[in-house]
Parts: structure tokens; sequence; C-alpha cells
């Protein structure tokens, strides 16, 4: 099975148009989305693609590929307008020996670690900047956001199969990667 990961689309078309390009060049089975999808959210500047309903429309014709956990802009309103769940605050998933704890970032971090095992991973979004490193005996892993990147931090999605994460540019380049076996 092969994952594409992509968190912090914040309702840019654009960018969640090259996204869905990329999962189908990297032959991807199904997408998992770390939240915050529709809205740009208050303290962030308005994607210059932002078009929200177009971002719902090109996610629902994927939806039963999409696994995603709820951000901390994403709302009940936003759930009406997306045929998949989202309002689930983490996930959980196997990954090699170890768990993946899926969640977008606002309520589990590096400073506030979810209840794990040591060599366990945190996947999450929330920040907008990729990230690979180790908080405590748990390693924290963010693909950065695919609209609206911080701390120059390029537009960027991963993928991961097996035990291999793969930081992707929208641009279609690989600027990163690593086995967590």
């Amino acid at each position: 099975m092969k994952y594409m990961i992509a968190s912090d689309i914040h309702g840019a078309a654009d960018e969640c148009e090259k996204m869905l390009s990329l999962f189908d060049r990297e032959g991807c089975d199904r997408l998992i989305l770390l939240g915050d999808l529709l809205y740009h959210g208050p303290r962030n500047d308005l994607p210059a693609s932002y078009d929200p309903k177009r971002v719902a429309e090109l996610l629902n014709e994927r939806s039963s590929l999409i696994h995603a956990v709820r951000g901390n802009c994403d709302a009940e309103v936003d759930q009406m307008m997306l045929r998949f769940p989202i309002m689930a605050d983490y996930a959980l998933m196997p990954l090699g020996k170890r768990q993946l704890f899926v969640t977008h970032g606002h309520l589990f971090d590096g400073n506030r670690l979810p209840p794990h095992a040591e060599g366990d991973v945190l996947l999450f979004g929330h920040i907008h900047v990729q990230k690979l490193e180790k908080a405590e005996d748990m390693t924290l892993v963010n693909p950065g956001s695919i609209s609206l990147p911080k701390e120059n931090s390029r537009k960027a999605c991963m993928t991961l199969e097996g035990t291999v994460f793969r930081w992707i540019g929208l641009d279609g380049n690989e600027f990163l990667r690593w086995d967590c076996e």
C-alpha cells in the first residue's frame, strides 16, 4: 500500500490539483489528509487560488481513497461539503514494528506527545513546515503545507510506502527521504 500524505490545503484549488496529479504520478493507493482542508483560517493569508468549493469537488471525486483527521480550521460545515469523514482528532496505523499516530498537530505535537511506545512516529501538520526530528523517544514527521508554507519551507506533500517516507515538492521533486526501520 502506498500512501500520499498532505496537510493544510486551506482551500487552495490549484495546489490541490497539483497534489492530486502527484498522487496519480506516484501510483498512490490512498490519500491521508492531516486537516485544514477548506478554510484558510483567521491567522493565514488567503491563498492565491482560494476556492474551497473546488477543493471539495476535487477531493470528493476520490472520497473512497481518503483518510482524514480534523484540523483546527475544519468545522462541521466543512464536513457537510465532503463525502468522507474529517472530524476525528487522530488515527492510529501500523508502521512496520512501530505505531503511526496521525493527527493535525494542534492537540498533539513535539511539546505535547500522545501516548506512545518507544520508536513510534507522530505524523502531523498544522505548523506548515517540513519536519523530521526526535522528541524524547518518538520521531516527529511533518509534510509541511501544500498551500501556505512557512519558515522558508516549500509547498510539499509526502509519500509513505512500507516504512519509507518521501517528501515531494509540488514541483514534483523529492527533497527528503527517511526509512523508519
